[in-house]
């Protein structure tokens, strides 16, 4: 019996053409750092939103990339000159992605109260609708 989460050697040889997306796979899995924190909502059957906790960034310092089906999110801060007793908030440069299908198109993105907003819809075109087919 073939373990699939073990070997995903198996998955290659038995499809076609997702090379891709297995990739993407084993890139989600290798993420370790899980800053900065995010929601991702379903809105509406074919509506999404990405929250994304920013405390201390401001639009200025944020980069939203749509580029290839790849969302990429950037934030770069200049370092504080401020001797911190505590600092427990975290203010580091990021780099997060989401992988986003072909249809997937962004709505709008806003900042407020230190949350960066991403509105996601799926408009799917009419050829790629489920569609009743007549038997003749």
């Amino acid at each position: 019996m073939v373990n699939f989460y073990a070997d995903k050697n198996y998955f290659h040889g038995a499809t076609l053409g997702f090379d891709k997306f297995f990739s993407d796979v084993d890139a989600f899995f290798q993420q370790v750092d899980k800053f900065p924190h995010h929601n991702v909502i379903k809105v509406a059957d074919d509506s999404y939103k990405i929250e994304m906790a920013l405390a201390g960034f401001d639009k200025k310092d944020v980069k939203v990339e749509l580029k290839d089906g790849k969302l990429s999110i950037e934030g770069k801060r200049d370092k504080d000159e401020v001797d911190y007793l505590h600092h427990g908030i975290s203010y580091r440069n990021f780099l997060k992605s989401f992988r986003l299908v072909d249809t997937m198109l962004i709505k709008e993105a806003t900042m407020e109260n230190g949350i960066l907003s991403i509105l996601l819809d799926n408009v799917l075109p009419e050829e790629k609708k489920a569609k009743i087919i007549d038997i003749k």
